[in-house]
């Protein structure tokens, strides 16, 4: 019994770093919208209320210059992938403690998969 949980509990959990691959940009930059209100994603755009995202995937979390981060971000020792972005952007607060960002997540795992993908191809 434990091996079909853990197994399933594997399964789960790889499935949405999946669907974020598979997300469809065109539909991520719709999504982006309600981000504009706080970030900007142009390369050398402005921060905002939140960091320009400019090249989010890749990075190293808390690393926007000229953005002041909670300890949280700047603590968090990891750089953004898709995996970290899925898990970031479903439960802002969960998945990282302590962060300012007054956004209560993208729930739907479609939108948020399209959502990777589009930061994934401002990130080129």
């Amino acid at each position: 019994m434990r091996k079909i949980l853990f197994a399933s509990v594997i399964l789960i959990s790889g499935g949405t770093a999946a669907q974020a691959a598979d997300g469809d940009a065109a539909a991520g930059k719709s999504v982006f919208n309600t981000c504009k209100a706080c970030h900007t994603i142009e390369a050398g755009g402005p921060n905002r209320v939140g960091p320009n995202l400019h090249g989010i995937v890749g990075r190293k979390a808390g690393s926007v210059d000229g953005f002041s981060y909670s300890a949280a971000v700047k603590d968090a020792g990891y750089s953004w992938d898709e995996q970290k972005l899925d898990t970031y952007l479903k439960d802002p607060k969960a998945a990282l403690p302590g962060n300012k960002m007054a956004f209560a997540g993208v729930k739907d795992d479609t939108k948020r998969a399209d959502l990777i993908a589009y930061l994934k191809s401002e990130s080129k």
